[in-house]
């Protein structure tokens, strides 16, 4: 047992201390999160190629309903995530599962593209705002060591949501129908708000940040680490301190305003290119012969491949920081891409698809997880709602691009030629971003680099 002094800074206290359990249930809470918001992202793409024939549209008519959710998020991660930082991590978190829930009921009632879009875009404001906060949340609970580990380890949630829910509509549409998967998406989250409620501590450094009782935060020092001992006068203090103004306004000042550009850079890009390949796969295709449920497995290895990967990759994360997995993964995702256009086979299309899911799945967590390093605690929900958000501008755009190639019959590969391009973009500005981190590193010799290891 160990008595603490009367004056703890809770960073270096976690840095020095080992993981525990509770940190543990912090992870698989946060992770839970993501595979709804994962599950929420993909679902309108699983019954998209259903609703086509359902509703005699034509294939690129359907992107509306893809552009809409996407909006909403847009909305969310631009103005819902960033009140954490006033409010604190769990409030906006547990909102965004009650408003997923009670959403996807109301989705099923869908009756026309138009309603199905609404739906859709009052959906995404409300489940926008988790996203950021629950990786905020979690690189806030883990030491430096394991920081960006776990960060990514726990936003496999997101593409393994979007797998497994890719499967669970391969198996519900033919048999119970497209509204299925939207009572799905219902249920479940009610069971984690519950859960959330219950067991979700608020972000440990918010708390200190913004001078909570001590009594509360030493109860959660307790749960993380119960053989400690806290005197009664322990003050808690942080290594940074709340500016005044505007959050969004802290993004630029002190050094960070080239850097937050480049992040926004690669964000758009990647969610552009993610949110163009997992809308019209399916589709795609579905025209090229495969059945539906087929066509929806495809995308499901797609993001299977990259959750396996990302869980592999943590220790090379905590050695060699996360520029060592970006850059190789935004190749490897304009490759796979690529090759999805060309391959002849089943066989091949499954091999292209895992390959383009390593490289887009492990390249979107990793960049999630630069940039909660890059950001101190005060704005670090605003500057990962933003970045998601711009993201999300992307993320919209990515869909009507897709829907225009259709609409210009472009062969298929062609059109994975040219979906493979944002990532070459993506790929140039972490190269820039690469060059501003060495360069940060130099002009400070004696501090720790502020990205390279991901802190």
């Amino acid at each position: 047992m160990s008595k603490t002094g009367t004056e703890i800074e809770i960073t270096r206290w976690i840095d020095q201390r080992k993981i525990g359990s509770y940190q543990i249930v912090v992870l698989c809470l946060c992770g839970l999160c993501a595979m709804l918001e994962g599950f929420d992202a993909q679902n309108v793409a699983f019954v998209a190629p259903v609703l086509v024939h359902h509703w005699r549209l034509s294939r690129p008519a359907f992107a509306p309903a893809f552009m809409a959710g996407l909006f909403g998020l847009l909305l969310g991660c631009l103005f819902i995530a960033p009140l954490a930082d006033r409010y604190g991590r769990k409030i906006v978190m547990l909102g965004s599962v009650v408003a997923f829930a009670v959403f996807s009921f109301v989705t099923m009632a869908s009756w026309s593209l138009t309603s199905l879009s609404v739906f859709r875009f009052l959906t995404g404001i409300g489940v926008g705002g988790g996203m950021a906060n629950a990786i905020a949340l979690t690189s806030e609970y883990f030491p430096e060591r394991k920081r960006a580990a776990m960060t990514v380890t726990m936003f496999v949630g997101f593409p393994l949501g979007a797998s497994l829910g890719a499967f669970l509509a391969a198996w519900l549409i033919p048999t119970y129908g497209w509204q299925s998967v939207f009572f799905a998406g219902g249920i479940i989250p009610i069971v984690l708000a519950v859960a959330l409620a219950a067991a979700l501590p608020e972000s440990i450094r918010y708390l200190v940040v913004h001078k909570a009782d001590p009594a509360r935060i030493t109860r959660i020092l307790r749960r993380m680490q119960p053989a400690s001992v806290f005197a009664a006068e322990t003050r808690f203090v942080i290594a940074e301190e709340a500016k005044k103004g505007l959050p969004v306004g802290h993004l630029f000042r002190e050094g960070r305003a080239f850097g937050t550009v480049l992040i926004w850079v690669v964000f758009f890009m990647s969610l552009l290119d993610i949110y163009l390949v997992v809308s019209w796969l399916p589709i795609v295709l579905n025209d090229a012969g495969l059945s539906i449920s087929m066509a929806v497995v495809v995308l499901a290895v797609l993001q299977l491949s990259g959750v396996i990967v990302c869980i592999v990759i943590g220790p090379v994360l905590d050695r060699r920081g996360c520029f060592t997995i970006l850059l190789p993964a935004y190749l490897l995702a304009a490759i796979g891409i690529a090759a999805l256009g060309g391959s002849p086979t089943l066989a091949l299309i499954m091999v292209s698809a895992a390959v383009a899911g390593i490289g887009i799945v492990c390249g979107q967590n990793t960049a999630n997880a630069l940039c909660a390093a890059y950001y101190p605690t005060y704005i670090r929900a605003t500057g990962l709602g933003w970045a998601l958000g711009i993201g999300r501008i992307g993320a919209i755009i990515g869909p009507g691009i897709g829907g225009i190639m259709l609409a210009m019959h472009l062969s298929r590969p062609t059109l994975f030629l040219f979906s493979a391009i944002p990532e070459l973009i993506a790929f140039l500005a972490l190269l820039a971003l690469t060059r501003l981190d060495h360069a940060r590193a130099a002009a400070r010799p004696h501090a720790p680099a502020s990205m390279s290891p991901a802190q």
